[in-house]
């Protein structure tokens, strides 16, 4: 058993600044294993837990997006020995609950109603305390830290050959991207994609939509740098809405009609609405980004009716059907974390990658690694 103390980034807060305490290294129940991080994604979701946007129990440990090497598992617990080196989703599937049993781990009811809402693991407490006894809650499994405690039913054997640190952002940036593209849009070969916002999840939609075969990939954003990126991954038009009004540019590229499937990946009204109006007739719109608050979007209830547009949300992918295929494509090469990963953050410097996050100063994604 590992025991002893361990740093953890804890937001005592929302709005206050990220801090690193020392604190006892949490132990694993049956059914869970204990991970020493490598590499935690640094994640807008938990940009707006800090800032008070989205609601979450404090005090807490975020970081949701990690990868690392197993150094314990309870007996009896059908996991990656010790020793593995292992991916942990974002979405950690209770496996029993009425929406797991369908295979929808992306709506796992236990997940949603007890990590998100309170914070805990499924027996409803929390893997992390202080050293004087008070709890620190859990955002999915609480990677800012050394030490992480994750559901076996959210761990994965990394394929060989495959960078370590940069490999967390398979489980929720990639991921994310994932479920997007195979279930929500359904983006079937030969069909032409839009990505609104190429952020750390934007890019990865380009990445695994040129992957699953999209003809024609448009990447939307107002920074030249990402749009460079977004064509390093695959897209193949790029559109500075900063510079010239994207539903314009986009109905240009494609003789006026428009995309058979557009995402949305930044959670802002205004890039909601732009979005719907990219798709072309009997087409698809996913939309990713998280919005602060209770915002909300308008959109032409008549244009959706009668042009039989569909609309849907996808918050992450199937995690135990998905996860697996995407590290058997990141073997093969075809999708690879390390093309998103532009910046490495010790631990004890986490607060200054959130704040560059928030500055817009981070294009793909940054990881903090506790060993740095």
């Amino acid at each position: 058993m590992i025991s002893g103390m361990m740093r953890a980034v804890v937001l005592r807060s929302p709005h206050e600044e990220l801090l690193v305490e020392e604190i006892p290294v949490p132990v694993p129940h049956p059914g869970e294993v204990l991970v020493k991080v490598a590499g935690c994604g640094v994640c807008h979701t938990d940009l707006h837990v800090i800032k008070g946007e989205v609601a979450f129990p404090t005090p807490c440990v975020l970081g949701h997006e990690i990868s690392g090497t197993v150094v314990e598992v309870p007996p009896g617990t059908d996991a990656p020995p010790v020793g593995s080196r292992v991916v942990g989703a974002f979405i950690m599937p209770c496996g029993t609950c009425r929406f797991c049993a369908r295979g929808r781990d992306d709506l796992c009811e236990r997940f949603f109603a007890m990590n998100r809402l309170k914070g805990t693991l499924y027996d409803g407490t929390t893997r992390l305390r202080r050293s004087d006894g008070d709890p620190l809650w859990m955002y999915s499994m609480a990677g800012l830290a050394e030490y992480c405690v994750i559901p076996a039913t959210a761990v994965f054997p990394l394929p060989d050959g495959l960078p370590l640190v940069e490999s967390a952002v398979y489980g929720c940036s990639i991921l994310t991207a994932f479920g997007a593209v195979r279930h929500a849009g359904d983006v079937r070969v030969g069909e032409t994609v839009a990505v609104v916002a190429v952020g750390g999840v934007g890019l990865n939609v380009v990445q695994v939509a040129h992957a699953l075969g999209a003809s024609r990939i448009i990447a939307i954003d107002v920074r030249d740098d990402a749009l460079r990126t977004a064509t390093e991954l695959g897209a193949t038009d790029v559109v500075n809405a900063g510079q010239e009004d994207a539903v314009t540019a986009v109905r240009d590229l494609t003789g006026g009609e428009g995309v058979d499937v557009v995402f949305e990946a930044l959670g802002r009204p205004q890039t909601f609405e732009q979005a719907f109006e990219l798709v072309r007739d009997g087409g698809r719109m996913v939309a990713i980004g998280i919005a602060a608050g209770q915002a909300t979007a308008a959109i032409g209830i008549t244009r959706l009716v009668r042009r039989s547009i569909r609309v849907s949300g996808s918050y992450g992918g199937r995690t135990r059907a998905d996860m697996p295929e995407i590290l058997r494509m990141a073997g093969e090469g075809v999708i690879r974390a390390e093309r998103m990963v532009t910046q490495r953050v010790p631990l004890g410097r986490a607060a200054d990658a959130y704040q560059a996050l928030d500055g817009g100063a981070i294009v793909g994604r940054a990881v903090v690694t506790p060993d740095a």
